[in-house]
């Protein structure tokens, strides 16, 4: 992902690449903060490192986008706190495209009327953490809605898959599915872009892409 995001800063015109931090390459997030000086770090690093990442993104007044999931609520919280204090925003997004988020908004839509539901969220072999991020996110935004009986979120891990969720709402007589699937990594680009562009006029920390659409 984060080669990824670099070829598409380097593609957008208004955008201009300034360093790529990375412990194998010998440069770490300090001295990219100290010597390129940016104006916003996108993280796409582990769940062991991400906060540690942000609050240091913060401690410098710098933009973060953080696009790695497996932050704890507390630890949202305590980055809440820190925004507050720091020049820095953050927008946390637990999924970039834009598909998905509009999968999310269609179940906060159907959550009232038929609140009964599950979650099964299939990712390649080796993503790190599971449940995901957007399967988490999309069970609170549910509950949020209306939703209830906390459901099962089944999680599947398999080669041959990237990235895909349904949400399967159950009623009298009758099932609503929805689902997206993506099918390769550059269908995080537009997202992450339109984060990169937007997180300096957040209020100080959001979570969700929704809220810069």
């Amino acid at each position: 992902m984060g080669a990824t995001v670099c070829a598409a800063v380097d593609e957008a015109a208004d955008m201009e690449l300034v360093e790529r931090a990375d412990p194998e390459l010998g440069v770490t997030l300090e001295h990219a903060l100290t010597q390129a000086n940016p104006d916003v770090v996108v993280d796409f690093s582990v769940p062991d490192t991400v906060f540690q990442n942000t609050q240091e993104c913060l401690e410098y007044d710098t933009h973060v986008v953080v696009g790695t999931t497996g932050l704890t609520s507390d630890q949202v919280a305590q980055l809440r706190i820190n925004a507050t204090r720091s020049k820095g925003n953050c927008l946390i997004a637990p999924n970039f495209a834009i598909g998905a988020v509009l999968m999310m908004e269609a179940a906060k839509l159907i959550a009232p009327h038929m609140p009964d539901y599950e979650i099964i969220e299939l990712h390649h072999e080796a993503k790190v953490d599971a449940p995901s991020g957007t399967a988490k996110r999309t069970a609170e935004l549910i509950e949020e809605a209306g939703g209830r009986n906390a459901p099962q979120i089944h999680s599947v891990r398999l080669p041959g898959v990237l990235a895909s969720q349904e949400v399967i709402f159950g009623g009298l007589g009758q099932t609503l599915t929805v689902r997206h699937d993506t099918f390769s990594r550059e269908s995080f680009m537009p997202g992450v872009l339109l984060a990169v562009r937007k997180v300096p006029e957040v209020d100080d920390l959001v979570v969700g892409l929704e809220h810069v659409l």
